[in-house]
């Protein structure tokens, strides 16, 4: 059946939409003919990662808080505001908990009001540090509630409850997405993720810094994967709710993820061992049985690949720092240089 909009062209708002993930979600959107709204309070977003979309016709940012209500029209809703990394959600947790379900209370409440289908990015926090392994969208999780990470594992679990709740109460159209680790350029480089971190200190030949032994595991999705996958959840049929696992199942080390982006960066940094964060999980990659079966998706993007391109961003981001101009092209001919 084919897509209906209330509009000529689809008005697409995306919260969050000057973040990592919010800014590849709004340039593949732009791009595929769609008029999109972006919102960001530029708490962790910022303005250069839409920098060249802001003369487009098709695009607009307004900077704005989620945990106010928003009065705006729009076919559909792509919710990502919220601060993902630890460094930044562990430094206001309260007000990362605010945005998770105050968030989620006005952005379901903005698509009741205006019929517009919602799609939430949740994550794999939800599962804690879990005992399935891999992880299904029907494992509960080992989450703990009180710890230092629970203002963004049960904020996000919160919302997804109340995605459901208003799912079944007033028959809204909705989509869950639980992100797993993802990576690419536009990271910020602070923001304490092991992919952004590991570049950072190889590029600048500083000790690499590996907790525990470097044997926990994670699963590392590109960012054109990811927002694809994005793209065909909300467009998936009204059936196809989730939640939904979208990563990628090639499961790593971060000891093995550390020596590669040694030998990606040329770099001679040494690797350090750290004592294990509170909380950190030891294993998380996902079954992606249901977004291969519902969406016919899976990442294709390798670990290699997306890191070179991902490399090729930092390099440019030290030398230049944020600003956009020429880096497309710069960044092209760094990739092509990484071996």
């Amino acid at each position: 059946m084919a897509k209906t909009y209330k509009y000529d062209i689809p008005r697409i708002l995306v919260t969050g939409g000057a973040g990592f993930l919010g800014s590849h979600l709004c340039e593949r959107l732009v791009r595929d003919g769609n008029d999109v709204l972006c919102v960001d309070n530029f708490y962790t977003g910022r303005r250069t990662s839409v920098g060249h979309l802001l003369e487009d016709p098709m695009f607009e940012l307004m900077r704005h808080d989620i945990t106010f209500p928003l009065y705006v029209e729009a076919d559909e809703i792509y919710n990502l505001a919220c601060p993902a990394s630890p460094v930044h959600y562990q430094h206001d947790p309260v007000q990362t908990t605010k945005t998770s379900v105050h968030g989620a209370i006005n952005m379901l409440g903005l698509a009741k009001r205006i019929d517009a289908k919602i799609m939430q990015a949740s994550t794999s926090e939800i599962y804690g540090d879990p005992d399935m392994h891999p992880q299904v969208e029907e494992y509960w999780g080992n989450v703990n509630a009180v710890g230092p990470r629970a203002c963004y594992d049960e904020g996000k679990r919160c919302a997804e409850t109340l995605f459901f709740d208003y799912h079944r109460q007033h028959k809204l159209r909705i989509k869950i997405a639980r992100i797993f680790n993802t990576y690419g350029p536009r990271m910020h480089p602070n923001d304490g993720r092991v992919v952004s971190n590991f570049i950072m200190q190889a590029l600048q030949g500083e000790p690499i810094t590996v907790y525990g032994e470097g044997q926990q595991t994670r699963s590392f999705c590109y960012v054109s994967d990811l927002v694809d996958g994005f793209i065909r959840l909300m467009g998936s049929a009204d059936k196809v709710t989730g939640p939904i696992n979208l990563g990628n199942p090639d499961e790593r080390t971060i000891l093995d993820l550390a020596e590669t982006i040694i030998r990606l960066t040329g770099s001679k940094s040494k690797i350090i061992f750290e004592d294990l964060p509170v909380d950190d999980p030891i294993q998380r990659c996902p079954d992606i049985s249901k977004a291969k079966t519902a969406l016919k998706w899976q990442p294709n993007v390798s670990l290699k690949d997306g890191l070179k391109e991902t490399v090729a961003y930092f390099k440019w981001y030290i030398e230049h720092g944020s600003t956009t101009r020429d880096r497309s092209r710069t960044v092209s001919r760094l990739v092509s240089e990484i071996a």
